[in-house]
């Protein structure tokens, strides 16, 4: 494949800056052919959590790789939009998993790029989009909050029961299991016959050895989840959909069942996404496991899910969108997405409440539980004792007496007080400051801000004899005589720079001996003010104080000396030089390796990343390179039935 679009290039244990461009050497790679999203109807990504896993192997093999070592990786695609934004968010997604780099900087350099953005499993037009921004910060904060962690994720596992055959589920977080529901045919059929007696219709129900012969014969994918269920600790299963199965199954498994039916296609009222939370959060309360289903396990699925990470963890719904449809694709679909978007605020109120409510409940079981003990041990005096024995029951009875919610507070006033409403007045009475005279002149002459600021600064003169220059004379004044009054005369403004220079020079007869270059230096004097540490105010080092200031590095390698810190916050050092405030001003092709060598030993790779190489990728290529291994192509259970448009 010809490489037609650079994406990403990574410079780990790599010294960019030791070889030029011109006789740098190139590896060019594409995982275009090999990780390929498998799409349901017009969706086309993110990739899957299982190819992420994959990408970040076979990048760490790679750049581990010693054949590989003086050159310059490069992943390309090819022009197709949607492969060449699925490979941009896996190098992104590398830099920010594996070498720990906060999202901004992981999108940093794809950043002046234009991707196409991922789009829902619907029909139609897309009208909600989610870029390569939603995707980055939704892992991230699913790994913020321990929901996403590479070191527990099984690649063969997630692979196998995400087939339609083997059960078609995937964890969401490691307290919920999305999936689609299961079918059981003898169910339906027995449903449907009861449906037809009760209607008057004679039906065709098999004989009582037939039926009970179909009842132990569940279909596979049922089974699995029945034992997988119950092997991992699920306390609760949600039905959002038909009835496909009979609960007891679950309920035989100790495994409780709900059932939060809405339409397919549709969102779920108010009264629906409480009742969700709330049944749910009481189960991971517990360390329990939720499962929830709808017919395929994608769109009301991942919508009640993505609710439950709003209220809980305080995603946003782009996020929450985006890191659902990287652990299982294809989750929200439709208008569900902009229910979503619209409710995110609301479910973000329902948490700050829930919250208050529960310090509230708290603090009432703490006054009732609470036991007030002497701090002085009992008299022996009988008196005492009964005394401070009544003492005790009466504040006892007292806290026990009081209500165990606490009543609310009275609300302050809508409209302001009067000492408020009276500063207010005070405040827009005063007057606004006056804005500056404006020049009458039609016309302004510019002037250099050196010589306005000369102007601003005028000393008395010292010593000096200005030339007065004369106004002109109106012809009567030169027919009666060349002198002049001391009105017609004006005065010369003397600066510090031109007294400073007049004084070197002993005192010069006229002001236009200023301006001629003096007999030591053979320049005119400098008429910028100098500053305490021998620079000047335009930036320039001063003639004199050459020899004691350091030159100046040249910009590629000049450190960092604004006195104002950056306001990004950095997760780890960064490699590079100008990023280091303990970076020399220019350092060697060796010290650049030797820093970027001690950063990878501090930033070394989780264990998934080498004690998981072997079932990733492989080396029986003809070049002995790493590669990947063959996909697992999955198969999908999601129907044209189960969109509506």
């Amino acid at each position: 494949m010809r490489p037609t679009t650079l994406l990403y290039a990574t410079a780990d244990k790599r010294n960019y800056w030791s070889v030029s461009d011109d006789e740098a050497k190139y590896y060019y790679f594409t995982v275009d052919d090999q990780l390929v999203y498998l799409s349901f109807f017009q969706d086309w990504g993110p990739l899957n959590l299982a190819m992420v896993y994959k990408a970040c192997i076979l990048f760490h093999e790679l750049l581990q790789d010693e054949e590989l070592s003086s050159y310059r990786l490069v992943l390309y695609s090819s022009n197709d939009p949607r492969r060449k934004a699925n490979a941009a968010l896996l190098m992104a997604l590398y830099v920010m998993i594996v070498q720990q780099r906060p999202p901004w900087e992981a999108f940093h350099p794809i950043a002046e790029l234009e991707f196409m953005p991922f789009r829902d499993a619907g029909r139609g037009r897309s009208d909600f989009n989610l870029s390569i921004q939603d995707c980055l910060w939704g892992i991230y904060k699913a790994m913020q909050n321990g929901l996403c962690d590479m070191n527990e994720f099984d690649v063969e596992d997630y692979e196998y029961y995400e087939k339609v055959e083997n059960g078609d589920w995937n964890w969401l977080t490691p307290n919920f299991i999305a999936f689609a529901s299961p079918v059981d045919p003898y169910f339906i059929k027995k449903e449907k016959d009861k449906k037809l007696q009760e209607a008057g219709t004679p039906s065709s129900t098999p004989s009582k050895t037939d039926a009970h012969a179909l009842q132990r014969r569940l279909p596979v994918p049922f089974q699995n989840c029945l034992n997988y269920f119950e092997g991992k600790g699920v306390k609760l299963v949600v039905r959002l959909n038909n009835q496909l199965y009979d609960r007891q199954a679950f309920l035989d498994k100790g495994i409780q069942h709900a059932e939060l039916y809405f339409d397919d296609g549709t969102n779920p009222t108010d009264d629906i996404v409480r009742r969700f939370i709330d049944m749910a959060d009481a189960v991971i309360e517990a360390g329990g496991v939720v499962a929830v289903h709808c017919k395929a396990g994608l769109g009301r699925t991942g919508t009640l899910i993505g609710a439950y990470l709003t209220w809980k963890y305080g995603f946003t719904a782009s996020e929450a969108i985006a890191f659902m449809r990287i652990v299982r694709p294809g989750s929200v679909v439709g208008p569900q997405q902009q229910y979503m978007y619209l409710k995110q605020l609301e479910w973000a109120k329902w948490a700050v409440a829930d919250e208050m409510r529960k310090t509230q409940r708290e603090q009432a079981i703490a006054l009732t539980t609470t036991v007030i003990a002497p701090v002085t041990p009992p008299a022996d005096v009988e008196e005492d004792t009964e005394m401070q024995t009544e003492v005790t029951e009466t504040i006892v009875t007292t806290v026990l007496e009081r209500p165990s919610t606490p009543s609310p507070l009275p609300l302050p006033p809508v409209t302001p007080s009067r000492h408020v409403a009276a500063a207010a007045a005070k405040a827009k009475a005063i007057a606004p400051p006056g804005q500056p005279r404006k020049t009458p002149a039609a016309k302004r002459v510019a002037s250099d801000s050196d010589q306005e600021q000369e102007e601003n600064d005028v000393l008395p003169a010292l010593g000096v004899i200005p030339i007065r220059r004369a106004k002109a004379k109106p012809a009567s004044a030169r027919v009666m005589g060349s002198r002049t009054t001391a009105s017609e005369q004006k005065p010369v403004r003397i600066t510090r720079s031109t007294t400073a220079a007049a004084a070197r020079r002993g005192g010069p007869s006229s002001f236009t001996d200023l301006t001629k270059p003096t007999k030591t230096s053979g320049q005119a004097p400098n008429k910028i003010p100098r500053l305490a540490n021998g620079m000047t105010a335009r930036g320039t080092v001063a003639a004199k104080d050459m020899s004691t200031i350091q030159a100046i590095p040249p910009r590629r390698n000049r450190q960092n000396t604004s006195p104002t810190p950056s306001r990004l916050p950095t997760l780890i050092p960064s490699k590079r030089a100008h990023h280091n405030s303990a970076a020399s001003v220019q350092e060697s092709p060796e010290a650049i390796a030797a820093m970027v060598k001690n950063a990878q030993a501090a930033n070394a790779p989780a264990d998934w990343m080498s004690s998981n190489a072997s079932v990733v990728v492989s080396t029986e290529s003809k070049s002995g390179r790493p590669g990947l291994r063959p996909i697992r192509r999955r198969r999908s259970s999601f129907s044209a039935a189960d969109v509506v448009a």
